[in-house]
This record gives C-alpha cells, sequence and structure tokens, in this order.
C-alpha cells in the first residue's frame, strides 16, 4: 500500500463520523495549529448550484492576472487531491498524505469529521505555498459549514433553492439563512440569487452588517451581444464598468449568469487591492474547464454520445431538462441515475420525464449511495447491478444514434467519467 493510499484509508475511514455542522471543533484544531488560516486574501463562496462553475472561473481568471492561488472544491471527481489545488493544479500526492498524518498524529486536536480535517489540511496548504487569493467554495450551507472560519475580502452566493433539506431546512427561507451565514461586514457581497424570498433574507442581513451588496440583474449583469465564428460574445456590466468581448468557456444556458456572477466578484477583489485587468476576466470566463457539468463526449466507432452533468438536486435536474430540450438528440436518450439517500429523488427524476426515453440506475460506489432498487419504483427502469453493468446496459440501449445522459450525483460522474475517458482515479478503499 502506498503512502498515499494509506492516508485516503484514514481520511475516507472518517465519513462513518458523518457530516457535523459546528465551528467549535474547527475554530479549535486551527488554534493548536497556529490558526493556519488567517492572513490569506479569501474569495469564500456558496450556492446551491453553480458556485463551482463560478470558483473555476474566478480562480482561471486569478490565475490569468499572474496570481499565485489557492482553492478549496468539494466533492471531488476521480482524487481526493482535487479538493486542493495550487495554481490551479491537484496538490501532490505525497504532500497530502504528508499533512493529512501530521494532522492524525496531533494528539492535541479535538475529533474532527472527513470534510473538517480535509478543510484544516487544505488551510495548510495554502499557508505554506503562499498563496495570493483562496478560492473558497463551501461545502453545505454556509453559517456552520467548516470553511466559515475565514475573514473573506469578498463573498459570493450563486443561487438558493432545495437541496440537503434534513440539515438545511425544507424552505428557502430557512436554507438561504444558512447560506447567508457567510456574509461579513466590509466584505462585499456578489448575489446571483433571484428567489424573492430568498433574496429578501441576504438583504436583511446585509443591511443588518452594514456591507454592500451587487446583485444580479440590478448591479451587473451579462448580456449576448452577437456571435463571432459559432461562439456567443457577451458584454459584462458591473456597477459602472463594462467589459466587452466576453466568451463563456462552459456549456449551458445557465452559464453566463455564473459568469456574471464570477465577474462581479473579481471586480470586487480589485476594491482589496487584487489587481484583475479586464484581460484576465476574458481569459478566466473563455478558458476555464471544469469537467462534468455539461460535458459533451460524441459518439465514435458505433457508440453514442454521452452527456456528463452533475446535477444532484431538483435545480440541477431542472437545468439538465432544460439544456436536452433546447439541444434534442435525434436518436433514443437513455438516463444513467445514480444519487445520495438524502436527496430529493421524486423530482430529480420527474424533472426529466419529458427528455429521456430509457432510464437505467445503478449505486455509486460511496456509502451514502441509493440502492438502485429503488428507483424503478419512482419512475419506469432497470437497476443494474454496478455502474459498469449499468454503462453497459445504457450504452446497448442507446446505440449507435442514440444519447445516453449521465446524473444524479458527482460520485456516479466520476465513475463513469473515468471508464469512458480512461482516467486515473484513487485506488478502491476498504472501509
Amino acid at each position: 500500500m502506498s503512502v498515499y493510499q494509506e492516508a485516503l484509508t484514514w481520511i475516507y475511514g472518517l465519513e462513518s463520523r458523518g457530516v457535523k455542522l459546528g465551528l467549535g471543533p474547527m475554530q479549535a484544531a486551527l488554534a493548536l495549529r497556529g490558526n493556519p488560516h488567517d492572513g490569506l486574501r479569501y474569495l469564500h463562496v456558496a450556492g446551491t448550484n453553480g458556485k463551482g462553475s463560478v470558483c473555476a472561473m474566478a480562480e482561471r481568471a486569478l490565475r490569468a492576472a499572474g496570481l499565485r492561488t489557492g482553492w478549496f472544491s468539494s466533492p471531488h471527481l476521480h482524487r481526493y487531491v482535487e479538493r486542493v489545488r495550487i495554481n490551479g493544479r491537484p496538490l501532490a500526492e505525497a504532500e497530502m498524505a504528508r499533512r493529512l498524518f501530521s494532522l492524525r498524529d496531533d494528539r492535541r486536536l479535538p475529533p474532527l469529521t472527513f470534510f473538517e480535517y480535509t478543510t484544516v489540511a487544505a488551510f495548510e496548504a495554502f499557508r505554506a505555498h503562499a498563496c495570493d487569493v483562496v478560492v473558497l467554495e463551501v461545502g453545505l450551507g454556509g453559517r456552520l459549514d467548516s470553511t466559515n472560519v475565514v475573514s473573506p475580502a469578498v463573498t459570493v452566493i450563486t443561487n438558493i433553492g432545495l437541496d440537503h433539506v434534513h440539515i438545511l431546512g425544507d424552505n428557502v427561507r430557512s436554507i438561504a439563512r444558512e447560506k447567508a451565514g457567510i456574509i461579513k461586514g466590509r466584505a462585499p457581497l456578489v448575489s446571483g440569487v433571484r428567489d424573492p424570498v430568498a433574496a429578501a433574507v441576504l438583504t436583511e442581513r446585509v443591511r443588518r452588517l452594514g456591507t454592500t451588496s451587487w446583485r444580479l440583474g440590478r448591479d451587473f449583469d451579462l448580456a449576448q451581444t452577437g456571435v463571432s465564428h459559432g461562439t456567443p460574445r457577451y458584454r459584462a456590466k458591473v456597477r459602472d464598468l463594462v467589459i466587452d468581448d466576453l466568451r463563456v468557456g462552459l456549456a449551458g444556458a445557465h452559464q453566463p449568469d455564473n459568469a456574471a456572477c464570477a465577474a462581479a466578484a473579481l471586480v470586487a477583489l480589485r476594491g482589496t487591492g487584487v489587481d484583475v485587468p479586464d484581460a484576465a476576466i476574458r481569459t478566466g470566463l473563455a478558458k476555464v474547464r471544469w469537467p462534468g457539468r455539461l460535458e459533451w463526449l460524441p459518439s465514435r466507432a458505433g457508440q453514442p454520445a454521452y452527456l456528463l452533468d452533475a446535477a444532484h438536486n431538483p435545480d440541477g435536474c431542472r437545468t439538465l431538462a432544460k439544456e436536452l430540450a433546447r439541444r434534442a438528440h435525434p436518436g433514443r436518450v437513455v438516463l444513467l441515475f445514480g444519487a445520495m439517500v438524502d436527496k430529493e429523488h421524486v423530482p430529480m427524476l420527474a424533472a426529466l420525464d419529458a427528455v429521456v426515453d430509457k432510464r437505467v440506475y445503478v449505486t455509486p460506489q460511496v456509502a451514502r449511495a441509493a440502492r438502485a432498487e429503488k428507483f424503478p419504483k419512482l419512475r419506469p427502469g432497470v437497476a443494474a447491478t454496478s455502474v459498469h453493468a449499468g454503462l453497459e446496459r445504457a450504452t446497448r440501449l442507446a446505440g449507435e444514434s442514440g444519447l445516453v445522459v449521465v446524473a444524479g450525483s458527482i460520485h456516479l460522474l466520476g465513475e463513469v467519467r473515468a471508464e469512458l475517458l480512461g482516467l486515473r482515479c484513487d485506488p478502491p478503499i476498504a472501509m
């Protein structure tokens, strides 16, 4: 067993501790480790959907500006080290193992969860690599998330919908209160929230703290100005600033809103002393790469085409359905679906009723996965014995002229994408 695999065995073994929202253990652990999160400049990003895309665009632009970046995201697609990136590259396996073992062997620390240990390791890596700006993605909610120990330069909340309702609440107002917890005094909020109930919650928090709020549609937006060589061109307006000739490198009709949030956040960062030229913003939006988000793999050698999307909640599935309707496929469309046990399965599946012809259900290889046998009771389809078997079944059903749509869980996406593209993944861990 390699040192990295040994570290993974330990950190994955902590998943049995589950999710424990609350900042006390994190604050205590960070204090004992010398508060590695202090002294860094953060762009802190929350939201039900889209926060990963905003982080990816912003981080790419910051690198284009010549800045040394840190980027914390979750979950990973193929390898655990993807969660902590320096200048766009995942942390080296050897360094990650060393940092995890240092935390494991520190007997002063309180018991921490999988996500808390990972967050501490990330802060220590960002400090050691002297990052100029850290793009910090919230894991769950906001107010009590492990990342909410920082003093951000700018905060972003992309949108708010129903997800993790068993933890965050079963209505938009409750979830908005949790996500609003990342808003801090003196740090401007960039808000892509359109829901009026959620927006009112954020507005009240901003008013109470005496900070400023930049709202999509009021203070900033992104408008298409034309098409050049088949690619849409956009103009961003951020308060009094106009940035022309923008391209959005991520697919989907929803991505211009995410691009607008990223551009506004980068302009807001300028007010904190970070030099992000217009040219860097253009580069970040155009050259961003964020696999598994409406990622199309064209058909080849008698195989169908594949569409991989990280839709893992009802809003995400509705967005996916709109994209499928907009880009109607001539052949049979087969859904390969697997999801975590705590998700809203009925509205997720219902959102895709009008755009898929057949369904194959699988159980992703993760402890929190819902059993595939559950889903045919909710919507007609066949349950496969493994992800590999499900992919083979969906491929046969779609045929050469068809399309296989993979959705429901980022964990499923990682397994399928690795098989289709022959990518390296973390070794299986006995837990």
